[in-house]
């Protein structure tokens, strides 16, 4: 190989790392994520790719990966119990809606509210401006979803509650 050569090796190296999905999984841990943002963050991302932790039955710890473990049950139990149908979760709960046409998306960053983290997501579906605000706890596997809500009186968990 000429001396010059070793020069392009940095280059075909990061351009590997960028294109083989190792550059999104940076922001996760041994423990988890590193901030209630990214947690957020990638839960849209896979969602959008059709590879989301909601409606799926193939894989418990993939909803594990994203909530804490009560709420992350009963997700779960919705999807396998609802076998393919209309279940509890009836629209997509990461925009409160079962028709989406999102525009002006943004996750805001998390702001510190009686020991929790909470993180906004913002954003217009249809030209209405809605916020979904994703309660987020720590604990000894990292960064957690809680609860997810979309208005003073309607959380994800209140779903649940109101459907037995």
């Amino acid at each position: 190989m000429k001396p010059n050569s070793f020069k392009l090796i940095p280059a075909l190296l990061a351009c590997l790392f960028a294109t083989s999905g190792w550059a999104s999984k940076a922001q996760t841990t041994s423990k988890g994520f590193t901030t209630p943002e990214a947690l957020v963050a990638d839960l849209y991302r896979v969602q959008k790719q059709k590879r989301g932790p909601f409606f799926q039955t193939r894989s418990r710890a993939l909803v594990y990966k994203y909530f804490e473990k009560d709420l992350a049950d009963l997700i779960w139990h919705d999807a396998v119990t609802s076998k393919g149908e209309v279940g509890v979760i009836d629209g997509d709960p990461l925009y409160d809606a079962q028709d989406m046409e999102i525009k002006n998306f943004v996750i805001n960053k998390s702001r510190h509210e009686a020991a929790n983290e909470l993180v906004d997501a913002t954003f217009q579906n249809f030209g209405e401006k809605k916020t979904i605000t994703f309660i987020v706890m720590k604990d000894a596997a990292g960064w957690r979803i809680h609860d997810i809500v979309y208005a003073a009186d309607r959380t994800l968990r209140s779903e649940f509650k109101d459907s037995k």
